[in-house]
């Protein structure tokens, strides 16, 4: 706010917007704004009074981006995709530890979807911002986790954010984006002032140096890789050690728990500390042709639609040849988180022809956001569509067989077929359950029960659902 009146009727500042322009939303989170007190946020040093977290539907919107639950995260992707901007400052303030900095960037550096805007920022953008801001008193810094919030000696885990947050959304799209995170137990003056360097002295940068960006911006959006890292992880060892800026700590033993209870003095401490990566592919998929979305989900047309994809709507059905999964071993996860239920399961790839009904939408990945596009429709990816819970019902068997039917029907197969009786054997030999069982009695168990073995000669037969937990997304391939 302070900026925006030098801007305008201070009249200090107004020659930055001679050569770049700004796009400020003053509030997104409007309802958590509006639950002001004085007790919001406890670890957090000042202002006296403040608002809250979460929408009153206590959705966190930076974890919002991919999903679009929330009218409010809905419209800020609207708003940067009707005005596309250069560079999109998503402005926090953070928690977890006490160190010396207080204002730290996160990015996903070195490891990212769009290599050369990462390149961008870390090399002009941030070395810029960092000399600004200690010219006035501040510490920059790089926003990171502790392994261990009880031994900050073990090291750091880097701020990789896939596309539910803002960077990872912004990193995954190719829009620069940066998630700036002001430290809580600093002065708020101090916090706002660092923000107010931080802003005027990216002006500055950009209505200078903005062609090189959006140079970058270009060659990433261009950039159509044949495989794509769905996810990453940390390697076992660190591939590196930094300096550390840090505060001095004590541990002593709880009185409430017996545990390990750690105490910051405030004392400054600088140290080297190991520091790990997300280095390592956890999951990747190969760039298909196309996307094939059924009008059944509606849900997710409307959502690729909202993050700016070019979409191709049928008029006419069409049938396709397409690789589709076969989902195994889904699970739940024990406890919703902001509003939904997540799922996790391995994928089987078949090739299928596939009839495409009016309304189906085709999108292509020959498209600027082709790799947004592949976080959300390929299931292995931690924040795809289906991860978030839009499929739990392809999870859920519908039809069934009663055993007064399917006991004579199983009896006429195995007569029939010598192979089928073969492999039946075999899979009641080893018990399906747990292959590895060696206790007689559990498998005498296992025999006993008839559902299981009546289920298994059930999904033989044409009459069991050959689309049961079928991924529904059609993959049209080069």
């Amino acid at each position: 706010m302070m900026l925006l009146r030098d801007l305008s009727v201070g009249g200090s500042k107004t020659r930055l917007l001679d050569r770049a322009n700004l796009l400020f939303v003053p509030i997104f989170n409007v309802d958590g704004h509006e639950r002001f007190s004085a007790f919001t946020r406890i670890n957090q040093r000042g202002p006296r009074e403040a608002g809250w977290r979460t929408t009153a539907r206590n959705l966190n919107l930076n974890r919002d981006y991919t999903k679009l639950d929330a009218p409010e995260t809905r419209l800020l992707v609207g708003a940067l995709t009707t005005w596309p901007v250069d560079l999109y400052y998503d402005l926090h303030v953070t928690d977890d530890t006490d160190h010396q900095y207080d204002m730290t960037y996160g990015h996903n550096w070195p490891t990212a979807w769009s290599p050369a805007i990462a390149a961008w920022l870390e090399n002009t953008l941030l070395p810029a911002t960092d000399a600004d801001l200690r010219e006035q008193g501040h510490i920059p810094g790089r926003h990171v986790q502790l392994i261990d919030h009880e031994d900050p000696a073990k090291g750091l885990l880097p701020w990789f954010g896939g596309p539910r947050f803002s960077n990872g959304w912004g990193d995954a799209r190719h829009l620069p984006t940066i998630l700036v995170e002001a430290h809580s137990l600093k002065p708020f003056a101090q916090r706002v002032l660092a923000n107010y360097v931080l802003l005027e002295s990216t002006l500055r940068l950009l209505g200078e140096k903005g062609d090189g960006l959006r140079r970058a911006v270009r060659e990433d959006q261009d950039r159509r890789t044949p495989e794509l890292v769905l996810d990453w992880k940390t390697p076992v060892a660190p591939l590196r050690t930094v300096e550390v800026l840090g505060v001095e700590w004590r541990t002593s033993t709880s009185a409430l728990s017996g545990g390990t209870r750690i105490e910051y003095t405030g004392a400054p401490r600088t140290w080297t500390a190991p520091k790990l990566d997300a280095s390592v592919p956890a999951a990747t998929a190969r760039r298909p042709r196309a996307y094939w979305v059924p009008p059944a989900w509606s849900d997710v047309i409307e959502r690729l639609t909202l993050q700016g994809l070019r979409v191709e709507p049928q008029t006419a059905s069409r049938l396709v040849d397409v690789e589709m999964y076969r989902i195994r071993e889904p699970r739940l996860a024990a406890q919703p988180f902001e509003g939904r239920v997540a799922v996790t399961a391995r994928f089987e790839a078949e090739r299928r022809s596939e009839t495409f009904a009016p309304g189906s939408v085709r999108v292509p990945t020959d498209q600027p956001q082709s790799d947004l596009l592949m976080l959300l429709l390929e299931p292995a990816a931690p924040d795809s569509y289906f991860a978030w819970g839009f499929f739990h019902s392809v999870l859920q068997p519908t039809e069934y067989v009663e055993s007064y039917v399917m006991e004579p029907m199983a009896e006429r197969m195995l007569a029939a077929d010598p192979a089928l009786r073969g492999a039946f054997r075999k899979w009641q030999a080893e018990g399906v359950r747990n292959p590895a069982q060696k206790v007689r009695r559990a498998h005498e168990a296992f025999m006993q029960d008839l559902n299981p073995q009546l289920q298994w000669l059930y999904e033989r037969t044409p009459y069991f659902d050959e689309r049961a937990l079928l991924y529904p997304i059609g993959r049209e391939l080069p």
